[in-house]
């Protein structure tokens, strides 16, 4: 919620500067966001007077002006603005000032041969407002050379963010409440005098549904002017970040925001018969203010009259009834919605508004009649008119609570011995009464507070949260054991090795939009939400790869060369229970550019599927999977390039990692050009080592005696995975073979068609004494036999 500090002083009496009110709403749990000052921006504006205003040599649009800012000279500037004529007094920007705007800095330049210098501005270019039809035009009086920021004064504007519990907050009136309790002010009484009426009011206004709207209040107020509304209304909605429309609309959005009381203003010429808080027909459709059309169910509430609905209770109203600059006379509206209705009314229609989040919160209910009053007291003083009396149909709720309260409870609870008078005082300030037995009765306005222990919080967020004492928890002797589980730290050590590698943690939603879900769900069950926080994340996600090529599609349309980034986290389906399945997942994601062009590169180099494979097997391998008995097989997916992607597999059913380029469909699918090189790891699959934690790791002792290396050079189809021949050398001697690898890859002269030559490299460590021929023959027949089982043959 944003408010400007004039705002804020207009209800409450109050010397403390912005900083210090902001330090204070945070303290008091109504934390700060921000705080914005539009004239801190403007220091190198000013005030200037135009001298003389002639025609440009070279443009018929535009002028060459001679402007007194103050100094010993006049300066030229260029300037195309309509009204810019001799005597008028505006606002120039200086070189070096910077345009609120477009962020655009000045400077002194020639403009179609005539030199300019500075700018003069219109409203819209410094943020003031939307006019851009010309510059600025200031009172004759206004002081020549004064800075623009010092001559219009400082009103800075707080952002505050509401807590859910605080509906009372949800007005500025409310927040200078906490203030004043706080001791920042005084609170000013709200200046509502009751507005009598001098006619009865023309229209039946009654409630049909006494569960969704307990209390409908209205009042015909005729013969109003709906022009422009003052400006120091305009300047109080601007600083909320809401845009004028129309003095009716303003009045009532001014209401809303200072005093959290929504209301509703009805162009009275529009409506026929009858206006009625009833429930919805089946069938029945509205257009809302925001000229979208709504299918109502029948457990909605709705404002209607005998032609039908004009409007979404509590919510938002509809666009035939709105008062527009022709209206002459209005009904308005004050009403009291039960909050669990708006709430689902607002989540079953996807509609968001000021309004809604104010009723669903719960607003005072007492306030029915206060906010007409403030209502029509602010029409006939801006718009004229006559009101009738009003009609009150129905009860508000405003039967208060009242709690047993024990003031020691503040120490027991709190840990602060706060004095007996002083928490009379602040309940006092916050509007509870407190009794002489300590009964405390809770305002209308705190549907938050049931019991003792939200009388304590008031209490001792109000005395100063700062002041509980810092009581360290007991603990016993020795060393802590250690608290994290085996996933967190498998979580830990592939996090650390991943980003060792030189890639990127990012952290993605993880719901998704149904059809990116959809795209890599293999055939099962989405998890989708009932209630989502967004239409377009209503589903789990099934993998992590689809928030991350939305993050790599990011990146590369913001320039990004080259693109390396990884996940962990959860993946969610529907188990066969219909319960929800989390499993812990990795995911890589490289794009672009793996090495840069260069003199001794050449041409910028890409990613491709061996990229892939080499993160997969590292990064299994610091998660602890025995990765020298992993097979590569494909069938990685119908999201992979088939020629181009293969899955590390524990056997031929446990798939343990996914490695590839992407499928063309796939990242035409995600709005990505170029190719994309992707990894899945399964963490959950990696099984956990034998007696893993029952006996600490013995110290690394190098062995005693020299390893030997031999060769060999194997004739074997082409279609044979190197992988495969590697994996049954390894394993013909594993009492003395600890090592192996691929050196030669050799296809063309002396190698038979549909064969090929590969070179592999074998380590053996001796153990208690060193080789003979005998013992190194042996070995090399060991190795032979188990690569024939792959069908090779030692090359001659």
């Amino acid at each position: 919620m944003k408010f400007s500090l004039s705002w804020l002083q207009s209800v409450l009496d109050t010397k403390a500067d912005a900083r210090t009110i902001a330090e204070k709403l945070t303290s008091l749990g109504l934390e700060i966001e921000g705080v914005e000052d539009a004239s801190a921006a403007l220091t190198k504006f000013r005030v200037a007077r135009v001298l003389t205003a002639e025609k440009h040599p070279q443009a018929d649009k535009l002028q060459v002006l001679s402007v007194d800012v103050g100094e010993a000279a006049p300066l030229q500037v260029v300037c195309g603005a309509p009204n810019a004529r001799a005597g008028l007094v505006g606002v120039l920007g200086v070189a070096g000032a910077v345009v609120p705007a477009n962020g655009m800095v000045l400077r002194n330049s020639a403009i179609r041969g005539v030199e300019s210098n500075g700018m003069m501005c219109s409203t819209r270019e410094l943020c003031l407002g939307e006019d851009h039809d010309g510059i600025i035009e200031l009172p004759a009086d206004a002081p020549v050379g004064t800075s623009f920021a010092d001559y219009i004064g400082s009103d800075p504007v707080f952002d505050v963010a509401i807590t859910p519990n605080r509906p009372d907050c949800m007005g500025v009136y409310g927040i200078a409440r906490d203030l004043a309790a706080a001791g920042l002010g005084v609170l000013k009484p709200i200046s509502a005098e009751p507005v009598a009426g001098s006619f009865a009011c023309p229209v039946e206004v009654r409630t049909d549904d006494a569960e969704g709207c307990p209390a409908f209040y209205g009042r015909v107020i005729r013969g109003v002017k709906n022009g422009t509304s003052p400006k120091w209304l305009q300047d109080c909605l601007k600083s909320a970040g809401q845009r004028p429309i129309s003095a009716l609309v303003d009045i009532t959005n001014y209401v809303m925001l200072g005093y959290g009381r929504p209301a509703h203003a009805y162009d009275l010429a529009k409506l026929s018969g009858a206006v009625v808080a009833r429930k919805a027909v089946a069938g029945e459709k509205v257009v809302a203010l925001n000229g979208k059309e709504y299918a109502l169910e029948p457990w909605m509430t709705v404002i209607a009259d005998d032609a039908g609905v004009h409007d979404i209770a509590g919510i938002m109203g509809g666009e035939h009834s709105g008062c527009g600059d022709e209206t002459t006379d209005v009904l308005l509206e004050v009403a009291y919605f039960d909050p669990a209705s708006i709430a689902r009314t607002g989540q079953a229609l996807a509609l968001a508004s000021d309004a809604r989040g104010r009723f669903e919160r719960g607003v005072d209910p007492a306030f029915l009649d206060t906010g007409m009053d403030l209502l029509t007291a602010l029409i006939l003083e801006i718009c004229g008119g006559e009101a009738s009396e009003v009609v009150r149909a129905g009860e508000p709720p405003v039967a208060r609570k009242a709690v047993a309260y024990d003031p020691t409870l503040a120490e027991r609870l709190g840990g602060i011995d706060v004095a007996d008078a002083e928490q009379k005082r602040i309940l006092a300030a916050l509007g509870f009464d407190v009794a002489d037995d300590w009964s405390v009765t809770v305002p209308t306005w705190r549907p938050d507070v049931d019991g003792a222990p939200d009388i304590v919080e008031e209490v001792i967020r109000v005395h100063g949260l700062d002041a509980v004492p810092s009581t360290p928890l007991p603990r016993a002797d020795g060393v802590a054991k250690p608290t994290a589980t085996p996933a967190q730290m498998l979580e830990r050590r592939v996090r650390r090795a991943a980003a060792a590698r030189g890639l990127h943690e990012a952290v993605t939603w993880s719901f998704l939009p149904e059809a990116e879900a959809a795209h890599f769900a293999d055939g099962e069950a989405l998890w989708t939400l009932a209630n989502p926080i967004s239409e377009d994340l209503k589903t789990m996600r099934p993998s992590l790869l689809p928030g991350l090529l939305s993050a790599v599609k990011r990146n590369l349309d913001r320039g990004a060369a080259s693109v390396r980034l990884f996940e962990i986290g959860r993946r969610y389906l529907r188990g066969a229970d219909g319960a929800s399945d989390e499993k812990l997942s990795l995911a890589v994601v490289l794009a672009g550019d793996k090495v840069a062009r260069g003199w001794a590169a050449g041409k910028a180099q890409a990613f491709d599927a061996f990229d892939a494979k080499a993160e997969a097997l590292a990064l299994l391998a610091e998660a602890g999977a025995p990765v020298d008995n992993l097979q590569v097989m494909g069938e990685a997916g119908p999201q992979f390039h088939p020629g181009q992607s293969a899955t590390l597999r524990l056997g031929p059913k446990t798939v343990l990692a996914r490695f590839g380029v992407l499928h063309p469909a796939t990242a035409k699918a995600f709005d990505i050009g170029g190719p994309v090189v992707v990894v899945e790891l399964f963490l959950d699959r990696i099984p956990a080592k034998k007696g893993a934690g029952a006996f600490a790791k013995p110290h690394f002792a190098p062995p005693p005696l020299q390893a030997v290396t031999r060769d060999f050079a194997f004739l074997v189809a082409a279609d044979v995975a190197a992988g495969d021949l590697l994996r049954s050398v390894k394993g013909a001697d594993k009492a003395n073979i600890v090592a192996a690898r691929v050196f030669d890859d050799f296809r063309g002269a002396g190698v038979p068609d549909g064969q090929k030559s590969l070179a592999i490299e074998v380590t053996l460590q001796p153990v208690d004494k060193s080789y003979d021929e005998a013992a190194l023959k042996a070995i090399s027949d060991k190795v032979v036999a188990a690569a024939s089982k792959q069908g090779a043959t030692l090359r001659g």
